[in-house]
């Protein structure tokens, strides 16, 4: 039986430890469970912890700062259309008078 590379580091040397898996070279955990799930089923969710899919409207719920511009995202902005996205920033969409942006879904909430 063949043991799953550390998702952190890719080493190939982990060991079962109970109920979890380790990498002797980073010190990582995960469980066995969490190694199971494919990327692919990661749920996205808003600030209320609604699922949030591709193509649904937005709404900003907090002040965001536009990185390298002196302009503010307002409270209240609705985002139509959003596509979901992997990484920090997982939403990808047009805001109307900023252009494309990356948010992150923490801060907003489904429309």
């Amino acid at each position: 039986m063949s043991l799953p590379a550390c998702p952190k580091c890719q080493s190939e040397y982990t060991y079962e430890d109970g109920d979890n898996y380790v990498c002797p070279e980073c010190a990582h955990e995960w469980s066995k469970l969490a190694a199971t799930e494919s990327d692919e089923t990661k749920v996205v969710r808003d600030a209320n912890g609604n699922v949030l899919q591709d193509g649904d409207t937005i709404t900003v719920i907090k002040d965001l700062k536009v990185k390298g511009s002196s302009s503010v995202v307002k409270v209240g902005t609705k985002v139509k259309n959003i596509r979901l996205v992997e990484g920090d920033h997982d939403i990808d969409c047009k805001i109307e008078g900023f252009g494309a942006m990356k948010l992150k879904s923490e801060f907003v909430k489904k429309a």
